[in-house]
């Protein structure tokens, strides 16, 4: 008799973070992820007391890849200040960790414990800015007012529907991180 393969704790974290960016944390249900996963619901209670728990670990999973991991990425790709600050741009726009980060977003706006969650992150987002502008600048008002500018072009970009003429909004988008980085 062959041994029963069991369902790994991080796709059931994976698969819970992707409803969450297609449908916020209301379509994190424990049926539905199952089905996605082909797997009966039963191996999820190896893993999670219940979905709470679940909720907190895609949370956990969402702050290292959007913090530690991300930093490491980008500080792994060498190169000088600018490449690291577009490396490091690149990877928060990666179209998955772009949606998840999103919805986490928008859960925030309803729940304090994900807010305190956000802050968190977006505090260690800024610091990780900070140290690469402080590479640049030297006037701390300077650093810390191109890290804003630079932050909300990367959340906010995502939330406007303006258009741009002649030019594609990669374009504008582009130009404007040049601005803010030179």
């Amino acid at each position: 008799m062959a041994a029963e393969t069991r369902t790994p704790r991080a796709k059931w974290v994976e698969e819970g973070l992707l409803a969450l960016a297609a449908g916020g944390p209301d379509a994190v249900r424990v049926e539905a992820l199952a089905k996605s996963l082909g797997v009966t619901k039963g191996g999820f209670y190896g893993f999670f007391a219940d979905r709470d728990t679940l909720l907190a670990a895609m949370l956990d999973a969402w702050e290292k890849e959007s913090g530690e991991d991300l930093f490491a990425r980008a500080e792994g790709a060498g190169g000088d200040t600018r490449t690291r600050m577009r490396k490091a741009a690149e990877l928060a726009s990666d179209a998955r960790l772009l949606r998840i980060d999103l919805a986490v977003r928008d859960w925030a706006r309803r729940d304090p414990a994900v807010a305190d969650r956000l802050r968190r992150v977006d505090n260690r987002r800024m610091g990780f800015l900070r140290s690469l502008f402080a590479e640049i600048f030297d006037d701390p008002d300077e650093v810390e007012a191109r890290c804003l500018l630079a932050f909300s072009l990367l959340v906010g970009n995502h939330f406007m529907a303006a258009d741009h003429g002649s030019r594609s909004r990669e374009q504008v988008y582009l130009h404007a991180v040049r601005l803010v980085t030179t």
